[in-house]
Formats: structure tokens, C-alpha cells, sequence
């Protein structure tokens, strides 16, 4: 796979969550660290996505905001 994003991290479905349009899909990157993300219904099915299956968690750095208090 070659993609041009920089964060790209290895993961495992944890939970996958249909909906009639969007599915949730949590991924585990390591033991309690979680990324959530909502992604097409047909997607997830295309993807063949199912809890324990191996996936990438594909961050584009222009959509992720940081904050602190």
C-alpha cells in the first residue's frame, strides 16, 4: 500500500457499529489507546470489516486539531 498521509498507524477492529447510512468503527492501536471513526456503510462492508480483523488507522494531519486547557 503506498499513500501519501504521514500518520498512518497499524490497528485492530475492536468494535464495529452499523448504522442505515455510517458505520462506527473503533480501532485499537496499542492496549487502551482507541481511535473512533465514522465512516459509509458500504465502505465497512467493501473493507469486510469485523472485530479482530488488522487495519490502518489513516490520520490526515490537516484534520486533526490539538488542544489543551
Amino acid at each position: 500500500m503506498e499513500i501519501s498521509a504521514r500518520n498512518t498507524f497499524n490497528a485492530t477492529v475492536k468494535k464495529v457499529t452499523p448504522g442505515s447510512i455510517n458505520t462506527e468503527v473503533t480501532l485499537e492501536l496499542a492496549p487502551g489507546v482507541e481511535v473512533v471513526s465514522i465512516i459509509t456503510k458500504s465502505s465497512a462492508e467493501k473493507l469486510g470489516l469485523v472485530e479482530g480483523k488488522q487495519a490502518y488507522a489513516v490520520i490526515k494531519s490537516s484534520d486533526v486539531l490539538v488542544a489543551v486547557d
